[in-house]
Formats: C-alpha cells, structure tokens, sequence
C-alpha cells in the first residue's frame, strides 16, 4: 500500500513539473517606427571622438584631464566638490574608462566615464559646470537552475556544469555545519536556483545570492530556503525544511578554505625537544599559508587583540556568559579590543609569530572559563525560526521546494567508482 502511495505522489510531482516547465508563447512586438539612437552610459558615442583605454601606473585624474585639453579649474572642481562621488586619488590600475572629445577641431574632453566594476560606473560631465555622478548599467537577471552528482568533487562537478565558481563557496558557505565537505561521497547529490546577471543580455556580470539548494549526502537529503526571521536586525539566515537553523552558533574551523587540521587538543602531549616531559596543548592547530584569512567562528566582542609571547599576534573574543575564542601566531590583526564582530568575519591573517614550527593559526576555545576541545564540544544550535513565523516560512518555501524536485540530476562525468571518500577542493 505505501508503495502504491509513493508511486501516485511521484506521479503527482512529475505531472507538476511537466505544467510548469511548459513552453509560453511569446507574443510579437510591434516594430517602432522610428529607431532612437543606442546610447551608452546614457550617451550617443556617434556624437563624439571616444577614447577608451584603462588606468596605468602612474596616470592621475588631473594629467589625464589635461592632456585632454581641460582647464585646471573644472579638474580642481571635480577634485574638490565631488570627492564623496568621485575620489580622484583612488582611481585604480586597470580600470577601464572612456573619454568622450568633442568632434571639433579642438578635441576637448567633454565627459569622462570611469568603470568601477563590470556594473558600476561614475560621469564626470565637463560641458559647462563641471558635475560627477554615479550610474549602473542595465542588467537582466535569469534564473538558473542546476542539479548534479559528484563523482570527484563539488568544485568539479559545478565547473562540468558550467557554473560560476562562486556558487560552490557558498553552497558549501550554507552547508557548513550539516555537511562535511573534505568527506563527501561518490553519488553526493546537489540541486541549486540562483540567479545570474548579464549586461545588454551577453555580457556576464556575476550571480546573485541561492535562492533555494539541496544537498544529498550519505543518503539523507537537506533543503536549505534563506529567510529573515530576525526582522528587528533584518538577518538573513538558512533554514531546512523543517525550518530548522542550518547555522550553528559557531563554525566548525577559523579557516574556511586551503587548510589542514595539524595537531590537536592534547593534555597528555610530550614532545621530544622538551625531553618527552608533558606539555599540555590546549588549542586546536589548523595549518595554512601565510596570510590566510582568520574568520571569528562566533558572534562577539574582542577583548583582546595584541601581541604576547609565545601567542605571538593574536585576538581573543567573548561570545557571551559561557564561551570564549582565541586566534594565535597571526601575521596582522584586522579588529581591535572593543570591536563587535559577527560570525565569519576576518579578524586577522595566518602567520608565524611567537612560539611555531610552521604557519597556522592556533584555535583555542574556552566555557565557562574552562579551556576545552571545540572537535568535541557539544555546541549549541543558532535560534530556530520562531513559532509565530512558522506558519508564513512553510508557505513561503512551498513554491521554491517544488521547484528543486523539479530539477533532474545531471552526471556530466560518469565514472567507475574507486575510492569512497573524496574531497572538496581537489
């Protein structure tokens, strides 16, 4: 009888399926009757000599206006009364910009457009009284939907798909505290709805943040939705669909990529250069290159970020009555005493100061005072979504999760299985 009863569910999800992804009829435009000239970054370059080229080294704001003719008055204007729109001092190497010369004999440079990004871009309009302002080119979204089975790893499995590899980061972002990355399996399964953005509808310009992921690991299946269920600080968080937390209260390492665990927490460690006496190691050592981000694992409060002897450079953070984390043996700090970080936040990078063999970043984690391993600590679980908003996630979340079993599972590179632990990045 259940089998009976799955069967008619599954052909319930497929028919489902079949009505959504049905093809729309597209309805013909009318041509206009007179065409209007193409304008680019608001402007129709056939009116003008167009000069494109990028920032080199040693090129300044105020030298390229003048060899393009403009007084230094509208350059000290622009420089002066624009500087919270344009910073001439922070133009930057290998920006692209244009430079739009009037077609007369005199060739004065009449607009300067400077690219921030592939999106991004800031007018500095010469004609008349000079003004600076910013714009956006305009992008179209599509919506992508991918599914997947790893045969090697995630990063491989996403790049045979085509998919930008930002997508990977923060799958395995959201994923962090469900699923163990360096251990996935051959058949791991995933299923992702994400948006990517495009100039003028060819020009790829990113992707914006997962709409709705699946994950299948070992057998068990994790959705993860994003909601704000803190509306007080507008936090956006994952949650599964049970509306479940998939963030823990802290993050697993304080490195989140290139690293490897290399010794940890020992009371009873002896080592031979101290002539095999004990010496307790009471922190957690992840190995990684010099200047690898630290990431705080937690929400809290540095109280402290300073130098000391053995530790080295290092910050010490209070995520409230019961725990405490400290990052030894770091190159530079980036916050100090009195900052209030949140979790994953770079708060220094890997180095070798103080007491160290070798690059790494020593984790040490304290409750209630007590210095303890982290690998085996129980810890909390972040806030799950709130009974009065219980009712609005399941409905809110209803759409897009049938949207996910809708998506089929693509193996791009099947292969014959050889080993059964795989890892995430190699």
């Amino acid at each position: 009888m259940r089998k009976i009863i799955g069967a008619i569910l599954m052909l319930v999800v497929l028919a489902s399926c079949k009505q959504t992804k049905e093809p729309v009829k597209e309805i013909a435009k009318a041509e206009p009757i007179e065409k209007l000239p193409e304008l680019h970054y608001g402007f129709n370059l056939e009116e003008f000599n167009v000069v494109r080229d990028t920032v080199r080294r040693g090129d300044s704001f105020g030298e390229l206006m003048l060899k393009n003719k403009v007084d230094y008055p509208k350059i000290a204007e622009i420089s002066e009364n624009y500087r919270d729109t344009f910073d001439v001092r922070r133009i930057q190497v290998g920006k692209p910009y244009l430079i739009l010369k009037s077609k007369d004999t005199s060739e004065v440079a009449e607009v300067f457009i400077y690219q921030n990004d592939k999106i991004n871009y800031t007018v500095v309009d010469l004609r008349d009284s000079a003004t600076a302002y910013k714009n956006k080119k305009e992008v179209t979204l599509r919506e992508r939907e991918v599914g997947g089975v790893i045969n090697s790893s995630l990063s491989e499995a996403m790049d045979n798909l085509g998919v930008d590899y930002t997508v990977t980061l923060s799958l395995s972002e959201i994923y962090a505290w469900t699923i163990d990355f360096f251990r996935l399996e051959k058949g791991d399964k995933f299923k992702v709805v994400f948006d990517e953005r495009y100039i003028n509808d060819t020009i790829y310009a990113g992707r914006g943040p997962i709409k709705a992921a699946l994950f299948e690991h070992k057998g068990r299946t994790v959705y993860a939705f994003p909601y704000v269920a803190d509306s007080t600080n507008q936090i956006l968080d994952y949650f599964d669909q049970d509306a479940n937390n998939l963030r823990s209260t802290f993050l697993r390492a304080p490195i989140k990529f290139g690293y490897r665990l290399s010794s940890r927490y020992n009371l009873k460690r002896r080592i031979a250069y101290y002539g095999y006496k004990v010496r307790p190691h009471k922190g957690t050592d992840y190995a990684a290159d010099i200047g690898t981000p630290i990431v705080a694992t937690a929400d809290g409060t540095v109280t402290e970020s300073t130098r000391r002897g053995g530790n080295g450079k290092y910050v010490k953070i209070k995520h409230n009555g019961t725990y405490s984390t400290q990052y030894l043996h770091m190159k530079a700090q980036k916050v100090k005493r009195g900052d209030f970080v949140r979790q994953g936040d770079v708060i220094g990078w890997v180095g070798m100061t103080g007491n160290t063999g070798g690059p790494h970043v020593c984790y040490r984690f304290w409750k209630n005072g007590r210095q303890v391993d982290p690998l085996k600590e129980k810890l909390p679980a972040a806030e799950p979504i709130a009974d009065s908003l219980r009712t609005d996630y399941l409905v809110h979340i209803s759409p897009l999760k049938e949207q996910l079993d809708c998506i089929e599972f693509i193996d791009p590179t099947p292969t014959e299985p050889e080993e059964t632990l795989i890892s995430y990045t190699q």
